[in-house]
């Protein structure tokens, strides 16, 4: 193999993280790259390979162009498919990024392009029915998701959320067409209806399994509908239109059109179940080396799984204050610094350090401070208190709660690409530096993990 199968364009750490997990529980494997690869890096041989970016709530022009240079590197490596991660949750606003991101790799990817993807992840609770996303048994609007502070998300319908970002049309493959005796023509009957974006509906994992048959990117290759070689069963598992190809063959295309996957982690770990052989495993990659040293806790996500994280946690915590960042952010990095240095002095932690809160709060930060300044405040403190921790205190394995809080951490240890190691819980996996600092690191979205997971997690760190 020349390439990943699967190149992978993700809009924050730990849904790169959640995406590389699923894909290495499937049978394949992974790596992370953490922002837009520069001149000379070496990606290890891999099945998918996954660039991590920051752009989930960055202005549209920066996540198109920091997306479009991190697909044009990932085909330069030879991807034989281009994967547009994003929230299986679909956080985003009306000014979002998933839209923008999307229209542009479509241009990348050469005229008549087509999108086709789906954010429903079962592991995770999250299902779409009739273009509507589900979190558990609630719609997505009447979930937590509701509250998120910076891209709270009020209305289900996804395609109509779509409809919102981008000027091209956007149509819905229905489950019952999904799971019907022609999938694939019912595909290619929506394509052919003019829209460039399709959103498939998926209540389980042979859903998910269905829809990679029918893109056919098994290599990650696929046969444009109606052009299947003479003696092979067009519908295969009940797709008609596209069957799955082996590695090393062309871009997946369906009725003759390249097609832009896309999605959350569910619909990846369908695509590596469906290579089924012949998964890549890193040549010559070393086990992810085991961790010595303190362990540290990095809180930022203020959704409801990770208060309820927080509140278990039963170790020694230090908080972190937006408003004081604000005022006089030397001296409140040096006084959380000081009171981690104390709380050492125990033993080796875990210890938390924590800027999450329950909406009420957010909100008043945010009426005081600003959005954008109370989480750039925040952010960066939570990076900096993790490079310091590591560099000065000996931490050596870390976990770090929240999206955004994630991308500012990995951004301020420097690091560059990571191999995938043993999962603390669903979609939670604990990561090993290729390169640069010793350390193991858990990168999770907020709503992941269980309610003791800062408790349990370090069972699993390598």
């Amino acid at each position: 193999m020349t390439g990943p199968r699967l190149g992978v364009v993700a809009d924050d750490v730990t849904g790169a993280c959640d995406l590389a997990d699923a894909v290495r529980d499937a049978g394949g494997s992974a790596v992370v790259v953490l922002g837009v690869p520069g001149p000379g890096l070496d990606l290890p041989p891999c099945d998918a390979a996954v660039v991590a970016l920051r752009t989930r709530t960055a202005p549209a022009a920066q996540a198109v162009a920091e997306s479009v240079a991190a697909a044009s590197w990932l085909r330069d490596c030879g991807a034989s498919a281009v994967y547009q991660k994003y929230c299986s949750t679909f956080d985003s606003t009306d000014e979002g990024t998933i839209g923008p991101v999307a229209d542009a790799l479509l241009d990348l990817l050469g005229p008549g392009a087509v999108a086709v993807g789906t954010p429903a992840t079962p592991r995770a609770g999250r299902t779409q029915y009739q273009g509507h996303l589900f979190v558990g048994d609630r719609l997505l609007s009447e979930s937590p998701l509701r509250q998120h502070p910076l891209t709270p998300m009020t209305d289900p319908d996804l395609v109509r959320v779509l409809g919102r970002q981008t000027p091209r049309g956007v149509g819905l493959l229905p489950w019952e067409a999904l799971r019907g005796p022609d999938a694939g023509a019912a595909l290619a009957r929506v394509v052919g209806s003019g829209v460039a974006h399709v959103l498939a509906d998926a209540l389980t994992d042979e859903d998910l399994d269905a829809l990679a048959r029918v893109v056919g990117a098994g290599g990650a290759g696929g046969v444009a509908a109606g052009t299947e070689p003479a003696g092979t069963d067009p519908a295969g598992a009940g797709s008609a239109g596209a069957g799955s190809a082996g590695a090393g063959s062309s871009e997946p295309r369906v009725d003759g059109r390249p097609v832009l996957l896309g999605g959350a982690a569910g619909f990846a770990a369908a695509l590596a179940r469906s290579w089924a052989s012949g998964a890549a495993e890193p040549a010559g990659a070393p086990a992810p080396r085991a961790s010595r040293g303190r362990a540290l806790i990095v809180s930022g996500s203020c959704s409801a799984r990770t208060r309820e994280q927080v509140d278990r946690f039963p170790g020694p915590r230090v908080p972190l204050d937006a408003d004081a960042l604000a005022a006089d952010p030397d001296g409140t990095l040096t006084a959380v610094l000081d009171a981690l240095r104390a709380a050492y002095a125990d033993g080796p932690g875990p210890v938390l350090v924590s800027s999450s809160a329950d909406p009420d709060a957010v909100r008043g930060t945010q009426e005081r401070l600003g959005v954008r300044r109370a989480a750039a405040a925040l952010e960066r403190a939570a990076g900096e208190v993790a490079a310091r921790a590591v560099r000065d205190l000996g931490v050596g394995r870390l976990l770090v709660a929240g999206g955004e809080t994630s991308g500012a951490v990995a951004t301020a240890l420097g690091l560059g690409v990571l191999r995938v190691g043993p999962a603390a819980a669903p979609g939670v996996p604990w990561m090993v530096p290729v390169d640069g600092p010793a350390v193991a690191v858990l990168l999770k979205s907020g709503n992941f993990g269980g309610p003791d997971l800062f408790t349990t997690a370090w069972e699993a760190c390598p």
